[in-house]
């Protein structure tokens, strides 16, 4: 589903708060599986709040595409 929402924009951020914090640790639990392949993740900061931005990389774009050709085919 990520992989789906950064095929359509350059990068998307996410702010940490103490509201969703449940959210940040979700990301960092998957981010080890993904960033070497499909998604370029970069810790930083907007002002004082930390901030997550996630991009697809090359190699991401190319496989969303292809997933996304293979669906299209399927009917």
């Amino acid at each position: 589903m990520i992989v789906a929402l950064l095929a359509g924009l350059k990068e998307c951020d996410f702010y940490s708060t103490e509201r969703d914090q449940a959210e940040q640790g979700n990301l960092s639990s998957i981010s080890p599986n993904w960033k070497p392949r499909y998604v370029e993740i970069e810790k930083t900061y907007r002002g004082k709040v930390p901030m997550t931005l996630l991009r697809l990389t090359r190699k991401g774009r190319t496989a969303f595409e292809e997933y996304r050709k293979g669906l299209m085919a399927a009917f």
